[in-house]
């Protein structure tokens, strides 16, 4: 006998009363300032799409030209036979634009912190400070761990301090925030961050995905905002923002770079990025 899955059914209809359930509007064009959405002329308001570099011709007949020489994909994970030229290629180009030592490029922003996030602590010996308002992926990734959790009020300073003081006898501390929230557009006081990290012995985790290619020297992102190079050990991005196209980042040192390589299952396990 099958299984009752009419609960699924139920779920559903309780979320379609409250007007809560998703119902995609199906784009039929580019993604660009003028699109057709189902099948209307509309201004489009709500891309990530921020430097319109999805439709900048160099990057269209790059990947035309990519596709052409290795194939519509790899055919494989990194770990094993998905790994090519351009990859690390891309990767070298990373780490240069973000001004840090190495980088590791994810299949989307997503399973950066899905998949990293847990192999950084190990259990409640150690503690994970996030920001009431980080992204679902970071919360996501949190739940994955079996370390001590610990919420602070948005960016407020002084209760990162007091959760930093009471957590004194963690054996590794992980604090997390996004860079520019995605909800409220506003800016985490990564300099401040920072200082209080140093004090107390803590790592600094930053999601930078709304942040680069808006803050810093050639939207570089907001470590380079801050001028914090050296001073955040994880940063995380993704091509699909500003860049345009898809995929997460991971940038940081050459130690940070062979950790996830080697322990972030979101990566190993994964088919690595088209071309």
């Amino acid at each position: 006998m099958a299984a009752d899955t009419s609960w699924m059914s139920l779920r559903y209809s309780e979320i379609r009363k409250q007007g809560l359930d998703w119902n995609p509007p199906t784009l039929e064009t580019s993604n660009d300032a003028r699109c057709i959405i189902d099948g209307e002329e509309t201004i489009m308001l709500s891309a990530n799409n921020y430097l319109n570099l999805t439709n900048h011709p160099k990057v269209i007949e790059a990947m035309i030209s990519a596709t052409r020489k290795y194939g519509a994909g790899s055919g494989s994970v990194r770990a094993i036979s998905g790994t090519m030229d351009i990859h690390l290629e891309a990767e070298e180009k990373v780490a240069e634009f973000k001004k840090v030592e190495s980088s590791l490029i994810y299949s989307a922003g997503y399973t950066v912190n899905v998949g990293l996030i847990p192999t950084l602590v190990r259990g409640s010996e150690d503690i994970i400070i996030s920001d009431e308002l980080n992204h679902g992926s970071i919360i996501d990734g949190v739940r994955l761990t079996k370390a001590r959790r610990g919420v602070y009020s948005h960016n407020d300073m002084g209760e990162l301090e007091a959760v930093l003081k009471s957590n004194s006898d963690a054996e590794r501390k992980l604090i997390i925030t996004d860079g520019v929230f995605s909800m409220d557009g506003d800016i985490a006081p990564l300099d401040e961050v920072s200082k209080l990290a140093e004090e107390y012995g803590s790592m600094v985790y930053v999601d930078d995905c709304h942040g680069e290619g808006v803050l810093g020297e050639k939207g570089a992102g907001i470590v380079d905002h801050f001028k914090l190079q050296g001073k955040v050990d994880f940063e995380t991005g993704s091509f699909s923002k500003a860049l345009g196209v898809q995929g997460g980042i991971l940038a940081g040192s050459e130690e940070v770079r062979n950790h996830a390589l080697n322990h972030s299952r979101s990566w190993l396990l994964s088919g690595s990025q088209p071309p």
